[in-house]
């Protein structure tokens, strides 16, 4: 029996290294060549408009995925209430949008100003979810930070129901229509019909994605969150403010997540009060894929994710998109735990 453990022992440490990373390549390569490939030569216009779906819910995923892989990147806390907060940044966004007089079916005489009122609404629904977060952060987490891991992420399962059980007394049980504010052009790119919208999406997405980057890479609040994902105690001792630092995080993460919940509304029409769970998941999924803990991993992984579901929406059956969403999970975690761009998060 010893020697039996021992060898599934050693197969497991030889399946999670090198091997494990051609094995993982290979069936990744595969299953593009073998199911992908013959369908792009039989109808390449509806492989490049499937794309395109593809591009757009990766788009909406990464600014997802990004509060959850900058959280786990500095405190190690899978918070999966995060997914709730892109279906609250949505609802606050309608609800300043009504409070202003742009309700569904009506958008208003507002003019040339549409923009201007849309943008702002965009960063106020930013910052009021963000604030919501770092109190969510302040009161739920900072008390556990120091306990055993199970503590915090058991609170953090908590907190999703509270935030869901919260939007269904505020919303109520149905679907809670956004009004439609992008324009809805078709246009023909190389024989493929492009929505408006998607662009649009894919664009924001894009934009926050690098402005992130840019804040993270080159900012003195930046360089001190790397510094406390890197080596929280030698970051303290360096004069760091910790727990600004992981406030900042989650005001950061929240911020982007509400975006995505206003796109998502603007690009779908509606949203629930558990409309966050699905995305959510597939989000957690993407930055698990991608490398969490790794802002550009989480943005490839959620790409990624996006075209698989779209590939299978498209050409197999829909109701397998979330049985391959987590059997990429289990695959990523079997044969590749650090993801694609191979980021080790430091114990903490």
């Amino acid at each position: 029996m010893a020697t039996v453990v021992g060898a599934l022992r050693q197969t497991r440490v030889a399946m999670s290294g090198q091997i494990g990373t051609w094995i993982f390549y290979g069936i990744g390569i595969a299953a593009f060549v073998l199911l992908i490939l013959p369908k792009i030569f039989q109808n390449p216009a509806f492989f490049f408009q499937t794309l395109v779906f593809g591009l757009t819910d990766g788009a909406l995923y990464a600014l997802i995925a990004l509060g959850y892989t900058m959280v786990y990147g500095i405190i190690e806390l899978i918070n999966f209430a995060h997914g709730d907060v892109f279906t609250l940044g949505g609802f606050i966004g309608i609800a300043l949008f009504g409070l202003i007089g742009i309700t569904p079916g009506h958008t208003g005489s507002f003019g040339l100003l549409l923009v201007p009122i849309v943008l702002g609404v965009l960063i106020a629904s930013m910052a009021l979810t963000g604030l919501v977060n770092v109190t969510i952060e302040r009161v739920a987490y900072r008390p556990l930070r120091h306990q055993p891991r199970l503590a915090p992420l058991i609170t953090a399962v908590g907190m999703s129901f509270i935030l869901e059980g919260a939007m269904f007394i505020w919303k109520g049980p149905n679907y809670v229509q956004s009004p439609s504010l992008l324009p809805t052009h078709q246009l023909s790119i190389l024989g493929v019909q492009v929505d408006t919208r998607e662009l649009f999406v894919i664009g924001t997405a894009v934009v926050l994605m690098i402005v992130l980057s840019s804040f993270v890479e080159f900012t003195k609040l930046g360089k001190a969150m790397r510094a406390t994902a890197q080596d929280r105690d030698a970051a303290l001792l360096m004069g760091i403010d910790i727990d600004r630092t992981i406030s900042t995080t989650f005001l950061i993460g929240a911020a982007l997540a509400a975006a995505g919940g206003i796109m998502f509304g603007f690009y779908i029409n509606n949203l629930r009060f558990d409309s966050g769970f699905n995305n959510g998941l597939a989000a957690f999924t993407a930055a698990v894929f991608g490398g969490i803990g790794n802002i550009q991993g989480a943005a490839l992984g959620a790409l990624i994710i996006g075209l698989v579901r779209a590939f299978n929406d498209g050409y197999f059956q829909a109701t397998w998109s979330d049985v391959l969403i987590f059997a990429i999970l289990i695959l990523t975690l079997t044969f590749r735990p650090t993801g694609l761009l191979g980021m080790r998060v430091p114990e903490k």
